[in-house]
């Protein structure tokens, strides 16, 4: 990169701190700094979902396997398959959510069932999260040092400090302004270099070698990544991970009312698949500049296996293709990106600290309990710091490990919130019972059915740990289990409906539509 990259990273990430101290300047109280004061638009929070998911592993990760990695292809739009269903099903469920008018999403759990499933849920939280969080800046901390050409001290080191800084000045509200900018930046990137692409390969080549239709495969005979486990597990994968997640649920906490909470849903159910079309669409025009350019792989930095890192095609194609000044803009994208990513987790990690186990336990003020989330926000920055410098010591293989520890608790905790929301008569012994429960089924699949996609965990754990609940529950003195809603809930509109269905099966249609086959 030349100086006047350099100059470009410097000067915007310098204003994003200017910004998050004056954005801090406003805040009074925890509200304001994990809430954001409840008066954010639907759209800029959902844009800011859409952000936090589609962010720098995304925009490394799909166009290496789309365009690079055996078996790839079009494939990848297979995560996109659930996404709209469970949005369209938690526009419905999200509301009493909302409406405790809490900052932690477990504060709902101690409204329907005890505090002992809150905090149950919450640590649980905590954990997965925490050391997911580590995780990611391990892997981001990787890239920008090959990007950058700076040592992996350094790169943690430039990530996190202003990462930190930004989430202590600023809290939600900054964060959820970054993430747009940073969804605006990335987005305008990708069309860009598709256009720049096209110049020189046509846009059919896009679409010659790289387009594999779905695998019509029920994921019990070791293939992960079939159509049924995609779409039935993945279902319950994303409405646990954007309903019962605190670094996800806290957008919807935020907004303003019940139909804001509702439109941030369905925003990010409809405008999170074209963006991530536009991802795999990058990937194909990379593998067909990549053929005509045999020097463009060979380029490529190695990874530990001695074979080219095709998570770096995009960051090599900018630094060999755009112009000086926008390289630089590319490379604060990607980094703005790993920051949207890590600054949600660690504000949603200070977030549940501060709401479940220390203001149940203190007599604080608001301009206490403020100075309080700063300081847990502190030490969930440099908890995560310090774990992304253990994490080849943990595992080789902890960056895959990681999602599928996080699916052996997703299936259960769907089933905790799910029968506190739905039912009455629920006894929470009976309930707590059934969330370890399904964690030791999942354990148990783990170990003995390792054919069995890992997908999969999320239905299991969520119908293991249901049919305990339900099953237990008399047994403990509860009563016959009664369908509950105490809620209103907002009608949709037959158009809103009709228009989650097309996007459907518009993301089917995809998949067919650029076949080889």
């Amino acid at each position: 990169m030349t100086w006047l990259d350099w100059g470009v990273m410097a000067l915007y990430l310098f204003g994003m701190l200017l910004l998050a101290a004056f954005i801090g300047r406003s805040q009074r109280h925890a509200q304001d700094y994990f809430l954001a004061g409840n008066n954010m638009s639907s759209a800029s929070l959902a844009a800011s979902t859409i952000a936090t998911q589609c962010s720098t592993n995304s925009l490394m990760g799909a166009p290496a396997f789309v365009g690079f990695v055996s078996g790839g292809g079009l494939l990848w739009l297979q995560y996109e398959l659930a996404v709209p269903l469970a949005m369209a099903a938690l526009i419905f469920l999200m509301i009493p959510a909302r409406q405790t008018g809490a900052t932690s999403i477990y504060a709902l759990l101690e409204d329907r069932l005890g505090v002992a499933s809150r905090r149950v849920a919450s640590a649980s939280f905590l954990l997965f999260r925490g050391v997911a969080t580590g995780v990611t800046i391990y892997g981001v901390a990787i890239v920008l040092a090959l990007l950058l050409d700076i040592s992996f001290t350094a790169a943690v080191a430039l990530l996190m400090v202003i990462t930190i800084a930004y989430d202590l000045l600023g809290g939600l509200r900054a964060v959820v302004v970054s993430d747009v900018v940073q969804l605006a930046l990335l987005s305008v990137t990708v069309l860009v270099s598709l256009f720049l692409i096209a110049d020189v390969v046509s846009w059919s080549a896009f679409f010659e070698a790289r387009t594999e239709t779905l695998v019509n495969d029920w994921g019990v005979t070791g293939n992960d990544y079939g159509f049924w486990p995609m779409l039935i597990g993945g279902f319950f994968l994303y409405m646990a991970y954007y309903g019962c997640d605190q670094s996800q649920a806290q957008r919807v906490l935020a907004a303003k009312d019940d139909r804001a909470v509702q439109r941030v849903l369905f925003f990010n159910g409809c405008f999170r698949f074209p963006l991530v079309l536009s991802y795999c669409l990058l990937g194909l025009g990379l593998a067909a500049f990549a053929a005509g350019h045999a020097d463009f792989v060979a380029a490529l930095p190695e990874n530990q296996a001695g074979e080219p890192n095709y998570n770096l095609v995009f960051p090599l194609y900018v630094l060999e293709n755009f112009a000086p000044g926008f390289v630089g803009l590319v490379m604060v994208g990607l980094m703005a990106a790993a920051m949207s990513s890590i600054d949600s987790a660690i504000n949603s990690l200070s977030a549940a600290t501060v709401e479940d186990f220390v203001k149940p336990f203190t007599d604080l003020s608001g301009g206490q309990l403020l100075w309080t989330s700063r300081l847990a926000t502190l030490g969930w920055g440099v908890f995560s710091l310090a774990l992304s410098f253990q994490v080849e010591a943990i595992a080789p293989t902890v960056l895959e490990a990681i999602n599928k520890v996080g699916s052996m608790a997703n299936g259960p905790l769907l089933a905790l919130f799910g029968t506190a929301v739905l039912l009455n008569g629920i006894r929470q012994a009976a309930a707590l019972t059934g969330f370890f429960a399904g964690l030791c089924a999942n354990l148990a699949v783990a170990v003995l059915a390792q054919d069995v996609s890992w997908l999969w965990w999320n239905v299991i754990g969520f119908v293991v740990a249901a049919g305990t609940t339900l099953s237990l529950n008399p047994l403990l003195g509860g009563s016959a289990a009664t369908a509950s809603w105490r809620y209103p809930a907002w009608q949709p509109s037959v158009r809103g409906l009709g228009f989650m269905a097309l996007l459907i099966l518009a993301i089917c249609a995809s998949l067919q539509v650029f076949t080889t086959s």
